[in-house]
This record gives structure tokens, C-alpha cells and sequence, in this order.
């Protein structure tokens, strides 16, 4: 039975609105929000007047997406660059793919090769060491009350830091459930991966046996995420969606800085416009955006907000140095 709707995920639901209301807007590159125009600080005063938030702030909300990432080497989700080739390689130069993403919606010959790709795509971020621009990231944060919201799948969040103090509201690719959501149930991805990886060896299939079927009604499982398959909206869905509510009921009015990370224009009603949102309705937030792709920040925020267009790896780093850390 479906919870109640939690305040941060209602927020999305109404940022969701807007998205689908200004479709011609959003497919332009742009926003209906009205954005400031005065002319930004150079890059050096941006960073001071970052770290001077973060010292200044009670409490940091992390909204971490697919930009943070991809500043570390996880880029390779859209393209066929060198990323995608190191641990794709095989699948690109059978299958002619042109990024990550483009296999997990690709009409597969067989599941044994489906689950080959799907498998390398899981274990590649299993396994994945903690990105810099996240260790830079835990070093900013160090003696702050602080909250990671993340819309990436790819568990570098919860490698990073404490999994009580990060909210995964599209998913986690540590996980399966039923492809047909059978039931609220989610078991663990990283074994099965694990077994799937080394049957394969240097092929492109794996045995048939070891395709992982969901344990309750035997259809075939599925990585527990959004974007390219039925995502299941159960228990630990809305628990994650609890965890950030909580976390801002907790300290509503405080002086808490919003800190977006690398969010893409295909999904900002999950991070970006929450946060507007949440920033203006409070007098004593303050806002900072980092995005090598855009530079947007809300009229209403321009006092008291920073926006960085520049590489986020870059901008964690040089914090990270004015704060000593």
C-alpha cells in the first residue's frame, strides 16, 4: 500500500507540473523561471564567496547529480568517448553503441546477451572507486551537519558517505526487483553480477542459468533505478524520499545552503527547481550551482546565491584548498 506523499517528493511532483506545462521552454535549454542577468563575479571571487557559505552555513543540502559524476570520470553514459570504450569496449564494437544508456534500451537478440551488457553496466559502477570530485566534496562537508539528495544511481553517493545521510530517490544499482514488480521486494544485484562476470569472460552472453529471476513469481529481474525500466515505487522508495523530508523539517529556517551539483536539463524537477523553491521560501538560505553546461540562477536568489559554469572537479578542488582542508 502506497505511504503518504512526503513533502520533498510533493515538490517534485509540482516542479514535474511546470516541466510538463513548459516542455518548449525546457527543449530550448532554458527555464520559465525568471533568472537573473546581472553579470557573474570572475571565477576566483565565486570560489571564495562558495567556501564563505559553506563556512557560514548551519547545515549543507546536497543535491549531487549526474554532472558530479561525470566531473570524476563517469562520463559515459551519452557518448562513445574513452570512458565508455574502457569498460564497453567489446559491446561498442559488436553492437555499434554510442554510450552506456544506449544498450539498456537496445533490443537484445537474447537475455543471455541482454544480461551480458546489463551485468558490465552494473559491475562497472559496483566496483568503481570513489570519484575525486566526491572526496573533495567529503573534505568541504567535514563538521557540518550536512545531507547528500542524489538522483545517481551509480553508488558513489553511498561510497562517499554515510548511507543514512544520503537519500537515492532514483535508484541504486546495488539492487534488483521483480521486472514486473510482483512484489515490494528488493534483494541485492552484487553477487549476481559478480557470478554473471566471470561466466562471461571475454564473450558477449551469459549462461542462461544465471539470468536472476525474482524469487517470488520467477519473471526475470531488473536493476532497481529509473529511466530504463519499471521502477519500484515501494518501502524503500518512499524511505528515501523520508530521509530529505526529515532531514529539512528538521531544520526548517535555518541557515542552510542548497549546493547543486551538475544537474542536467532533462531532469530538473528532481534537484534544481526543488531547491529554488525551498531557497527562496527561506530568507536565511543561500544557493550555490556548479554545472560545466549551464549557468542558471533564479532573480529571486541573485543576493544571496552563487552559479558557477565551470568544471565541477575543478570548483570542489580549488573549495576545498580556500577552506584548508
Amino acid at each position: 500500500m502506497r505511504r503518504d506523499i512526503t513533502p520533498y517528493e510533493r515538490l517534485v511532483m509540482q516542479t514535474q507540473e511546470i516541466f510538463y506545462r513548459y516542455q518548449r521552454a525546457y527543449a530550448r535549454g532554458g527555464t520559465p523561471y525568471e533568472m537573473s542577468v546581472r553579470p557573474r563575479p570572475p571565477y576566483e571571487e565565486q570560489v571564495e564567496r562558495f567556501a564563505a557559505m559553506v563556512t557560514t552555513a548551519d547545515c549543507v543540502l546536497v543535491g549531487a547529480a549526474s554532472g558530479l559524476s561525470a566531473a570524476g570520470g563517469g562520463d559515459f553514459y551519452y557518448e562513445d568517448n574513452a570512458s565508455f570504450r574502457k569498460y564497453f569496449g567489446k559491446f561498442a564494437d559488436k553492437y555499434h553503441l554510442s554510450g552506456a544508456f544506449s544498450g539498456t534500451t537496445r533490443q537484445w537478440e537474447s537475455p543471455e546477451e541482454r544480461w551480458a551488457y546489463l551485468a558490465t553496466f552494473l559491475h562497472t559502477t559496483q566496483t568503481a572507486e570513489i570519484r575525486a570530485p566526491y572526496l573533495d566534496l567529503r573534505e568541504i562537508l567535514a563538521g557540518k551537519d550536512f545531507f547528500v539528495l542524489t538522483t545517481n544511481q551509480d553508488t558513489q553517493a553511498v561510497k562517499a558517505f554515510p548511507e543514512d545521510k544520503v537519500a537515492q530517490i532514483q535508484g541504486d544499482h546495488r539492487f534488483f526487483q521483480c521486472s514486473r514488480c510482483c512484489s515490494d521486494h528488493l534483494w541485492d544485484a552484487v553477487e549476481p553480477v559478480r557470478q554473471m562476470i566471470g561466466a562471461m569472460g571475454e564473450g558477449t552472453s551469459v549462461p542462461t542459468e544465471l539470468i536472476p529471476r525474482c524469487p517470488t513469481c520467477g519473471q526475470e529481474a531488473f536493476p532497481w533505478v529509473r529511466g530504463y525500466g519499471n521502477m519500484l515505487e515501494g518501502e524503500r522508495y518512499h524511505h528515501e524520499y523520508q530521509k530529505v523530508s526529515d532531514y529539512l523539517a528538521a531544520r526548517e529556517g535555518a541557515r542552510i545552503l542548497y549546493l547543486e551539483l551538475g544537474v542536467g536539463r532533462m531532469t530538473p524537477m528532481f534537484i534544481q527547481e526543488p531547491f529554488w523553491h525551498l531557497a527562496s521560501a527561506n530568507p536565511n538560505a543561500t544557493y550555490v550551482a556548479v554545472n560545466l553546461q549551464t549557468d542558471f540562477l533564479p532573480k529571486a536568489l541573485e543576493d544571496r546565491g552563487v552559479s558557477l559554469k565551470a568544471d565541477i572537479a575543478d570548483v570542489l578542488r580549488d573549495v576545498r584548498a580556500k577552506l584548508g582542508r
